[in-house]
């Protein structure tokens, strides 16, 4: 059998692919090269082309905090971000932060004080969580609610939330003065 080639007729007009880009970005510590429309989001690129879904879509406008990853240590919205400007740079989501045979203290945390209902936010809730201990910025439990207010859960669990990030402070406090 002979592959066979199919044209456009003569006379119309030809149809354009769209312009891809070759981008490499490296998440979880392991680099991966990506062909990808320039304008494909971090979160797109994430869910869509390396099956990390993890990393949840909820508003696409930056306003639920549900797309939280880790960038340099840093925790950005990846809906609001496009993945060609984070070449180069170190990603962190979900799926890195700990295995199931060794959960990320915050990830246990979670478990223990139930820091869930639906769980559809908690992915983007422990990410903005381990950025936040990381930045030593909150100390009680105000800054904590203040710092974590960007990630939105619809369930109402704030207080358990909340009751986890503190537990994981507090245990590392008192790991730094042992």
């Amino acid at each position: 059998m002979t592959k066979q080639t199919t044209q456009a007729p003569l006379g119309s007009p030809a149809i354009a692919l769209p312009p891809t880009s070759v981008v490499t970005l490296k998440i979880n510590g392991e680099e991966r090269q990506l062909h990808i429309a320039p304008w494909t989001t971090l979160l797109d690129a994430l869910r869509e082309y390396l099956d990390l879904t993890g990393t949840k879509k909820g508003c696409d406008h930056g306003q639920c905090g549900a797309c939280t990853v880790l960038v340099d240590g840093r925790r950005i919205n990846s809906c609001l971000t496009l993945a060609v400007m984070q070449e180069g740079a170190d990603i962190t989501t979900i799926e890195g932060l700990g295995t199931e045979q060794n959960l990320h203290p915050l990830q246990q945390a979670f478990i223990d004080h139930d820091a869930f209902q639906c769980g559809y936010c908690t992915p983007g809730q422990i990410c903005s969580a381990a950025a936040l201990l990381t930045e030593g910025k909150a100390k009680t439990t105000a800054e904590i609610r203040e710092l974590m207010s960007g990630n939105v859960c619809r369930c109402g669990a704030y207080t358990n939330i909340v009751a986890a990030i503190e537990e994981v402070l507090t245990t590392q406090k008192v790991q730094r003065h042992e």
